[in-house]
């Protein structure tokens, strides 16, 4: 299942957390939110970032 998370600490820094996507695919569908929070201060890549397509559907349908 594909989520993008939203996490707000108390002292009112954001976080967006993009799960369930893979390569590219997560940039654009946080691009949005992105742009209404404002400046990006850093990024921190996943494993699922660095995985094709193909990788994913072969693991889906190995379980």
């Amino acid at each position: 299942m594909k989520t993008i998370e939203i996490i707000v600490s108390p002292s009112g820094k954001t976080q967006v957390e993009t799960k369930g996507f893979t390569g590219g695919s997560c940039r654009q569908a946080s691009e949005f939110i992105e742009l209404a929070l404002g400046q990006r201060t850093g990024e921190q890549l996943t494993s699922e970032f660095h995985q094709t397509v193909s990788q994913t559907q072969n693991v889906q349908q190995g379980t």
